[in-house]
């Protein structure tokens, strides 16, 4: 058996999902004030090269967990009809993301095609996680 090709398969499963330029998603950042922007990458991702303004951050990982209402992890910011955006580094991880939020029932989700690689290649701006996460070290105060 052959691996499967899973960037192939990546831009096969975006002609059933809704894809999302930089400027498709600005104007819904303009529009919206109750988009959910969800930031699927991994923590260090995160802090060492900031995210969208605004975003929530949310581990691929985790996601099901924190969308599911049966779920102990369970985050009421995700709600069945509310518009959710979700992005990754590069608009593969995001393409999942989406089709999974669908399969659970959530009926307004897109993804942002270029992903976070994009938005920064398109010059918009950069919120500097690593200033307030938590998962950063800094050096303690001398005494």
């Amino acid at each position: 058996m052959t691996i499967k090709d899973i960037f192939a398969e990546v831009e096969e499963l975006k002609q059933d999902i809704e894809n999302l330029s930089v400027d498709d998603l600005k104007r819904e950042m303009d529009a919206d004030g109750n988009l959910l922007l969800l930031d699927l990458r991994e923590v260090q991702e995160t802090v060492d090269l900031g995210s969208i303004p605004g975003a929530t951050h949310c581990p691929r990982g985790m996601l099901e967990f924190w969308a599911s209402p049966a779920s102990p992890y369970f985050r009421d910011y995700f709600q069945e009809d509310r518009r959710t955006v979700v992005f990754c580094a590069g608009g593969g991880r995001s393409v999942y993301a989406t089709l999974a939020l669908r399969d659970m029932g959530f009926s307004n989700v897109a993804h942002l095609e270029p992903g976070f690689k994009g938005w920064q290649e398109a010059g918009e701006p950069i919120e500097d996680v690593g200033k307030t996460s938590r998962w950063v070290r800094r050096p303690k105060p001398e005494a």
